[in-house]
């Protein structure tokens, strides 16, 4: 497994779960010095950073890129994959197929989080499931004419009403028959939704294609009561290999949440 830290550039999700902001080369800088592997961006669109100017800032600062994040599409954008008008739908579609796009050039996957929408008045759940699972699975396509993939994540009951648990995230994923889309579990979420935080691993299994590394408080691992012993074990056994990314609140301040993440990282893997 590999360490990842966050960056978010959108102004509009201050307060929100990133430990840096706004300064990538700084940020690359100090995600070098502290040992990380990999950053996970939240750019504000697709063409907000230029291709070349990650490559240079990720070669130069020998990091690799996580994840892209799609969240400014809802944020800032106020796009989702099942708003009840059709044109905000596509619109949503087409920025989440540009940022596969941009994150394609580095073999980097999609995040699907926030843009899942919710059911609410006229789209009820099985409609707004409906429209999920059309565009999961035309992202789907998209992904695999890029080489890339995607990555959907189950989100906690006050961000979400669709999707909740690792379970039904595999039943919907599964029900599509999609190849190139896997799931995001973020272990702040499933400390809220998940009877057992291992067992749900162990069950998702296969589907497990990104670890969101947070506390049970959403601050950095070792800073809440997530017991990650057993988090850990069940990762191994399913064989995961992917990164386990820090997407948690800069608390006390962005370094310290930094270094607090990649020691817990480095006690537990």
């Amino acid at each position: 497994m590999k360490s990842a830290i966050t960056i978010s550039l959108v102004p509009e999700a201050r307060g929100g779960p990133f430990v840096f902001w706004d300064d990538l080369p700084a940020a690359c800088r100090k995600a070098k010095e502290l040992g990380f592997d990999a950053i996970e961006l939240f750019p504000p669109a697709p063409d907000a950073v230029e291709v070349s100017e990650l490559r240079t800032l990720l070669d130069d600062n020998g990091l690799s890129l996580a994840a892209v994040g799609t969240g400014a599409g809802w944020v800032k954008h106020k796009l989702s994959l099942t708003s009840p008008d059709e044109t905000i739908r596509d619109k949503a579609l087409d920025f989440v197929k540009r940022m596969i796009e941009f994150g394609a050039h580095f073999g980097a996957p999609a995040i699907i989080g926030s843009m899942q929408g919710r059911a609410d008045g006229a789209v009820t759940k099985p409609i707004a499931l409906r429209y999920l699972g059309n565009a999961l699975f035309k992202l789907d396509e998209h992904a695999a004419d890029y080489e890339s993939s995607v990555l959907y994540e189950p989100l906690n009951r006050y961000e979400t009403n669709l999707v909740h648990t690792q379970a039904d995230g595999v039943a919907l994923l599964g029900g599509l028959s999609v190849k190139r889309v896997k799931l995001l579990c973020d272990l702040y979420h499933m400390n809220i939704e998940e009877v057992n935080l291992a067992d749900a691993l162990l069950a998702a299994g296969e589907y497990v294609g990104h670890v969101h590394f947070a506390d049970s408080n959403r601050r950095a691992a070792g800073m809440g009561h997530t017991d990650f012993v057993p988090v850990m074990k069940a990762l191994r056994e399913i064989g995961y290999e992917g990164y386990l990314s820090a997407e948690v609140l800069p608390l006390p301040d962005s370094d310290a949440a930094a270094k607090q993440t990649i020691e817990s990282f480095r006690k537990l893997v």
